[in-house]
């Protein structure tokens, strides 16, 4: 089970159901989610006009699915997948509080998360065999509960307005993404650099009005019409400005480039690349990341030319993000209040990119989850996820994490919200 990095699967429908059987879609297409790509963050699946009504239960049906696996039986590592099989495709889930749509209100959506641990079966030697009992956690949400913060909503940009512009993202749909004086731009990147080659991240509240997303962090992942995202798997050299990385690519803009999802990429450096790191804008972020830093195990995106993503032991790229990621493990020796540190043993795919223990660093921004109240819930042996940025020390050399959200064991594998 450790070895799992995607479950990848089509969904068929969500539909939203009342007391009197009434069913109504929520989705306007059958979009196809890695639910291992948000590993503590949420996404954005789609957004629709719902009739007004209180709906007290949802069904998910799922198509077909694939689960990749890190395979080191054969000597060296390999991504390989398998065909996912489902005990039951259909899940009906009763909500603890209804989904209750208004005419003319301010939207409303569910929460959907998707518990990895749960659904995916493994047989007495712990070992996946591709049965898959499916195990969701919905809850309605409004715009401004917690858990309806987009916190990462990847996209193609279509047009550039005066306070606003328009995106298409990654299952097809458009979506207009307003900015005003409050939105922090990453690196060298404003509205007026926006054209219709860049690829976007961006996070933010859908607009208590209307079907819009009010954005407060926007980066330019690429201005020149190609994205991938995923874990670095290994640097070369260790140390020093390195010439290469291999990326897992678990997102891809366009599709049809020579790059694939699922698989393993050999990203190129030259050494005029520009490096940015997700919601840090100050003059350390060269120092904390660059060519020098880059280690296995951290979440990137890279961008540049579609013309440099045709061959995927040869990719060239022009703009390096890093970005906060779920890292999962058990807290070593007892943390220390005073610095406000732990220590960490990563478990699970990353665990095996990062084979040693890292400091956890919680700033006054870090709060907590899913079980956690604060600080003093944790201990030695503890279980817990940190979702962060994963730095090498510029000084030391050894790896950090900057924690921004700590989640206990109550956390289920990924989280998007399906807005209505």
């Amino acid at each position: 089970m450790a070895s799992v990095v995607s479950f990848a699967v089509q969904l068929q429908s969500i539909d939203a159901i009342t007391s009197s059987g009434t069913s109504v879609p929520l989705l306007s297409g059958t979009p196809t989610v890695d639910f291992a790509r948000f590993n503590g963050l949420q996404t954005l699946i789609d957004m629709n006009d719902v009739p007004a009504g209180t709906y007290n239960s949802v069904s998910i049906t799922l198509g077909t699915g694939t689960i990749g696996y890190l395979n080191m039986s054969g000597g060296a590592p390999a991504i390989e997948t398998m065909n996912a099989s489902f005990t039951n495709p259909t899940v009906t889930i009763d909500l603890n509080n209804p989904l209750v749509v208004q005419n003319g209100g301010a939207p409303v959506g569910l929460r959907v998360d998707f518990d990895l641990a749960q659904s995916i079966q493994t047989d007495t030697n712990g070992n996946i065999t591709g049965q898959v009992n499916p195990n969701f956690d919905v809850r309605a949400v409004t715009n401004a509960d917690g858990g309806a913060y987009i916190d990462s909503f990847i996209a193609a940009v279509v047009s550039v307005g005066s306070q606003s512009f328009v995106v298409q993202g990654p299952h097809g749909e458009n979506f207009t993404i307003n900015v005003n004086g409050n939105t922090e731009w990453d690196g060298d990147a404003s509205l007026s650099t926006l054209n219709t080659s860049s690829i976007v991240e961006l996070s933010g509240q859908l607009d208590r009005a209307d079907q819009t997303l009010d954005a407060d962090e926007v980066a330019v992942l690429t201005d020149s019409g190609f994205y991938a995202r995923g874990q670095i798997t290994y640097v070369t050299p260790s140390s020093g400005a390195a010439p290469s990385f291999e990326l897992y690519v678990r997102g891809l803009l366009p599709t049809d480039t020579g790059l694939n999802l699922g698989q393993i990429a050999t990203v190129d450096l030259t050494g005029n690349e520009k490096y940015f790191i997700y919601w840090m804008h100050n003059k350390f972020t060269n120092f904390l990341f660059n060519s020098s830093s880059l280690v296995a195990g951290q979440d990137v995106s890279v961008g540049g030319p579609a013309s440099g993503a045709a061959s995927s032991s040869d990719v060239s790229v022009k703009r390096i993000h890093l970005r906060n990621w779920g890292f999962n493990g058990t807290i070593v020796g007892t943390p220390d209040p005073t610095s406000g540190t732990f220590q960490m043993q990563v478990n699970g795919f990353a665990g095996v990119l990062i084979p040693q223990t890292v400091t956890v660093y919680l700033g006054p921004a870090c709060d907590f989850r899913y079980g956690l109240g604060g600080f003093s819930d944790l201990g030695a042996s503890v279980n817990v996820r940190v979702v962060g940025l994963l730095l090498k020390d510029p000084i030391s050399g050894n790896l950090v994490l900057l924690a921004r959200h700590v989640d206990g064991t109550n956390f289920t594998d990924m989280a998007t919200a399906a807005w209505q």
